[in-house]
């Protein structure tokens, strides 16, 4: 069994739902993720996570976009230190990227939370500012249903790869 897995089985709650929520900011579904232990291996985490978000609620979602900071902001939200540091390496392309990017993905931003009245969501790892910027503008199309899904499925990615970091850190 994988050593850090293994500690968080044996952990008191408090520690496992604080160790769960930073890879996703949900309290729900920590605490889910929680009751479900012993988790017997990595596999299993991975389905676990899965399925656990799926039975959440739009207030879940919700909860768990708020820990995110904007794409292309510097200023961190309102999540523990090691969920700063992920989106801050998740997000690091931005960090490089030119400043009419940026100003695109901030006013991208603002119009992204009038339209659907919450944080712009993406799975960051792996793609370039002008990406980001891409598949924000073509998201402002959809209705705010749609805009809802695809963005709790940009959670669930973003949780499986933090899980996957937090395994092996």
């Amino acid at each position: 069994m994988n050593e850090t897995l293994n500690a968080w089985n044996n952990a008191d709650e408090a520690t496992a739902i604080d160790v769960m929520l930073v890879c996703c900011g949900a309290q729900n579904w920590a605490s889910a993720m929680v009751a479900l232990r012993p988790i017997e291996n990595v596999f299993e985490l991975s389905e676990a996570a899965d399925r656990v978000w799926a039975t959440m609620t739009e207030d879940d979602w919700m909860e768990a976009f708020a820990c995110h900071p904007r794409i292309g902001e510097r200023k961190a939200a309102p999540a523990a230190a090691k969920s700063v540091a992920w989106s801050r390496q998740e997000q690091s392309s931005v960090a490089t990227a030119e400043s009419t990017a940026l100003a695109e993905l901030a006013d991208g931003n603002a119009e992204y939370e009038q339209k659907f009245g919450f944080t712009y969501i993406v799975c960051a790892t792996g793609k370039t500012a002008d990406e980001m910027l891409a598949i924000l503008k073509r998201r402002l199309a959809n209705d705010r249903a749609t805009e809802l899904r695809e963005a709790a499925e940009q959670q669930r990615q973003i949780t499986q790869i933090r899980l996957g970091k937090w395994l092996v850190e």
